[in-house]
């Protein structure tokens, strides 16, 4: 087959798909994330673009108060902050870091294994600001909303 009928075929089946609706669709899935803070963190909300500076050692303090962010390993709720948030996968973010460390410009920020260790570090940590799975419970903490 020649590949302007080839071209033809491909389009048609395109089109055909999202036709009956086996196109993909696009899921916000930011809402299966939620953003916690010491409660010495005096804001109960933040700008999105706050949250990614703070995430990527951009600001040191939000609302007057000195922040730490704090990451997770692995997981779900680490891929979709990533994502979501900051634009990033986890291998372009520890590349991030690393040149930020290396320039003298900042160190690594803290990394728990699990939602749980996320949650007791932040609660914890005066300044310390942290992400979790949107189910889980984080006693000793505040939820910041995002806006």
């Amino acid at each position: 087959m020649n590949i302007i009928k080839r071209s033809y075929v491909l389009l048609a089946v395109a089109g055909l798909c999202f036709w009956f609706g086996a196109a993909p669709q696009a899921t916000d899935v930011s809402g299966d994330v939620k953003v916690i803070a010491n409660p010495s963190v005096t804001p109960s909300e933040i700008s999105s673009d706050d949250l990614k500076a703070v995430f990527l050692a951009v600001k040191t303090s939000i609302g007057g108060s000195q922040v730490e962010p704090v990451l997770g390993k692995s997981g779900r709720a680490h891929d979709v902050f990533l994502k979501s948030f900051l634009g990033k996968s986890d291998a372009t973010l520890t590349a991030y870091f690393r040149g930020l460390v290396f320039t003298g410009k900042a160190s690594m920020p803290k990394v728990c294994d699990s939602d749980a260790d996320i949650v007791a570090y932040v609660a914890k940590t005066k300044g310390a600001v942290g992400y979790i799975g949107a189910g889980v419970v984080a006693q000793g903490t505040k939820t910041l909303a995002i806006k």
